[in-house]
């Protein structure tokens, strides 16, 4: 990345928060997918937090990528939105895509706390 105007080079830390939380995103998407075949009343709040996390992840990476003022604030909140979600995949242990979506989780809860 260039400078351009007050537009500075992202940090390295930037980056790899951005891309975790890209990943954790996509992943939470697939889950959901995953999620939906089974069906079932038990689904419905892990539904929920995989909805929570997909739509945070999205809008954090978003916010960091155009540099927002917010984008601190917005990690913190990213952080605990992936935290309940990795806590509600736990929940089913013998699933791998589940296990796969919490590491996922883990890792940008994790990057955004280093915001």
């Amino acid at each position: 990345m260039t400078q351009t105007g007050n537009m500075t080079a992202m940090s390295k830390a930037m980056q790899d928060c951005v891309e975790a939380c890209m990943s954790c995103h996509a992943v939470c998407e697939e889950t959901m997918s995953s999620c939906m075949q089974m069906g079932g009343q038990a689904q419905m709040q892990v539904m929920r937090a995989l909805m929570d996390c997909s739509e945070m992840t999205r809008m954090c990476a978003d916010m960091m990528m155009r540099r927002s003022p917010m984008s601190a604030e917005m990690c913190a909140m990213c952080a605990k939105a992936c935290d309940m979600c990795a806590e509600a995949c736990m929940a089913m242990p013998d699933d791998p895509q589940m296990m796969r979506c919490a590491e996922s989780c883990r890792r940008a809860a994790e990057m955004c706390r280093a915001m």
